[in-house]
């Protein structure tokens, strides 16, 4: 059905290409206008790292270059999406919206928002699902549940087959947009208070940020595609569990942030590997530990993180197992900031501070140092910051990855501990990792490089650097804590058999909990962190019956 005017809303999916929904809007109108809302309480309020803000505004610049080709631009809204649709869509006349589904929590409750309001406006809404390889909703149909195991989630998409191909939209958009009449007024597109916004606004000290490594959009996400899958051996053979945590170039592809921002859809990824794989005369590995497994992790994730409530908490998480963990403030904030003693976890800790990335074997590291390793903190925390740190922080894979890694949910050995020693010394010997990011260290001969607090006195005292002076000490004693964490754990465990296989009981009211998630909705091509069904549906009917009290 053909509309006058309609409206594109960009929210995780922040490209051109393989963007149905995009491609809908301006198929379908005379004139379109390619939004994105920035909520500005957001922008003060909100946990979001400098790095992740970085990201965001330049690839909302790379996407607004790329429709000002299509005699279009993009318009960043500042406001709350129930209060700016009601004047965008009476001012532009707009009969269509289309924009790509979202599986996290306080995304429904904001989409049924809209939704509601749109039937009263008396607009046409069109959504599509465009942010995975496959509809969590229906992998969930298809299998009658949903998966709690990688290994079920392979078997289901083995039984279902090759998702659908990704939509080569922009090569349409270039035709039908060859008709200016077709993009959005000019008044419009000339008008600044539409503007992508700056580093400043987004309440970022420019001064304080490190070189940018990872630059944001869709042009560049496409670059890096290229370049990853150019060495058809790297493709073929690439193995997650054989690749470096602590090589100074990293081991992997780096395309995790594109993905998460939607700079680049996982379909044009999961199709351009298999490109490669079909062209392979020797081979090539298999999920969960391949190229196509590391896309896989993440559709499990989303797929789970759909449908299970207060997903990112142990408390009332149905998938999580109920842990004892302890409060301890000190040891979580030398673990953030990377002043441990341990130079290895100090060193990832502080690249992720710096960059927004780290290897994701180096994520396990310092996830299991945190939680079952050696401190006993509380999974949640570290997700928090993680969540605040990560050009990546995709909420549902955030949480689902701590809750694996800490032992709470979806793997259960563990008795395997990292080393914060030995787990480094396996790819760098050396320690060149650790001295590029904890300096202080760099004379340290190798044989003291993961252990400082070994070398003697004297020694320290000529490298210029006095452990417990100018490095500190060790916060935990990992030999002693490893002992007995697994003591804990295997009374988690324990409670659990005992109780019928249940997750456990509930954390003593003697241990200090973990306060459960903060609630706030969040920027949409932020991570967010929802709140509870029952009060985002009393907000709801509040706001639409504020609404129809207006018209």
């Amino acid at each position: 059905m053909s509309h006058e005017n309609a409206i594109h809303w960009f929210r995780k999916c922040l490209r051109i290409h393989d963007n149905p929904a995009l491609l809908e809007a301006i198929k379908n109108s005379k004139h379109f206008w390619p939004i994105f809302i920035l909520d500005p309480w957001f922008v003060k309020n909100m946990k979001c790292g400098p790095n992740r803000w970085r990201f965001l505004a330049q690839s909302l610049q790379d996407l607004d270059d790329s429709l000002r080709k299509f005699n279009s631009r993009l318009f960043v809204i500042r406001g709350k999406p129930m209060e700016v649709f009601p004047q965008i869509v009476k001012k532009w006349k707009i009969k269509l919206l289309t924009f790509e589904s979202d599986t996290e929590p306080y995304a429904k409750v904001r989409d049924e928002e809209i939704q509601t309001l749109m039937k009263i406006l008396k607009v046409e809404v069109c959504t599509f699902s465009t942010n995975t390889i496959y509809n969590p909703e229906k992998i969930i149909e298809f299998n009658g549940k949903v998966p709690l195991t990688m290994q079920a989630y392979l078997n289901i998409v083995d039984k279902i087959g090759l998702p659908a191909k990704p939509v080569q939209s922009e090569e349409k958009i270039i035709l039908l947009t060859s008709d200016k009449e077709r993009c959005s007024p000019l008044e419009d597109i000339s008008d600044s208070k539409y503007d992508v916004p700056t580093l400043e606004e987004l309440g970022v000290k420019v001064n304080d940020l490190y070189p940018c490594l990872y630059p944001g959009g869709e042009t560049e996400a496409l670059k890096r595609l290229e370049r990853s899958l150019s060495n058809e051996q790297y493709v073929c053979k690439f193995s997650k569990p054989d690749t470096s945590p602590n090589s100074i170039k990293p081991s992997t592809t780096v395309l995790s942030p594109y993905v998460k921002f939607g700079c680049l859809s996982a379909r044009t990824f999961y199709y351009k590997i298999r490109d490669v794989y079909l062209k392979s005369k020797s081979g090539y590995t298999k999920p969960p530990v391949s190229l196509h497994g590391q896309l896989f992790w993440r559709e499990f994730f989303y797929t789970v993180g759909s449908v299970t409530p207060h997903f990112d908490q142990m408390i009332e998480n149905s998938v999580c197992r109920q842990i004892p963990w302890m409060e301890n403030k000190e040891h979580l904030e030398a673990w953030a900031h990377g002043r441990t003693g341990y130079p290895f976890i100090d060193a990832i800790m502080t690249q992720l501070r710096q960059e927004g990335w780290v290897h994701h074997l180096a994520r396990h590291a310092v996830a299991c140092f945190l939680t079952r390793g050696d401190l006993w903190i509380s999974w949640e925390h570290g997700m928090k910051v993680f969540e605040e740190l990560l050009l990546d922080a995709d909420w549902s894979l955030n949480a689902g990855n701590w809750m694996w890694l800490s032992a709470s949910a979806f793997f259960h050995q563990y008795y395997r501990v990292y080393s914060p020693i030995a787990f480094g010394k396996k790819t760098d010997k050396n320690g060149d990792y650790i001295r590029k990011y904890v300096p202080i260290l760099k004379r340290f001969p190798p044989e003291y490089i993961y252990e400082p607090w070994k070398a003697p006195k004297k020694l320290q005292e000529q490298l210029g650097c006095v452990i417990g002076k100018d490095y500190p000490s060790p916060i935990v004693d990992h030999d002693k804590a490893r002992v007995e964490n697994l003591r804990r754990m295997d009374a988690v465990y324990k409670s659990a058999k005992e109780s019928g296989g249940k997750k456990s009981a509930s954390p003593k009211k003697s241990q200090k909990q973990s306060p459960k998630a903060s609630s706030s909705h969040q920027t949409s091509a932020l991570s967010s962190t929802p709140k509870s069904t029952k009060r985002a549906n009393s907000q709801q009917q509040n706001k639409i019956t504020k609404f129809l009290k207006l018209q």
